[in-house]
């Protein structure tokens, strides 16, 4: 089991949420946690896509870290 960073972002009416380290996998939802449960979900289905495809999967990468200013 691989741990992807995942940013949630509050948007005009929702959150969405996307991955660095898969590009193109994103989702929804009303709440901050609707949009983490979406986005544990859309990974799970583009990995398996991926492997089914026979194409490479990511590896984790991607870092966050918060900056004062």
């Amino acid at each position: 089991m691989q741990k992807y960073l995942v940013v949630i972002e509050r948007a005009e009416n929702n959150f969405s949420a996307y991955s660095p380290d898969i590009p193109g996998c994103v989702a929804t939802g009303e709440t901050k946690e609707a949009a983490e449960s979406r986005m544990r979900e859309a990974i799970r289905m583009h990995l398996d896509g991926l492997k089914e495809d026979g194409l490479p999967i990511p590896a984790p990468s991607a870092i966050a870290e918060y900056v004062v200013a």
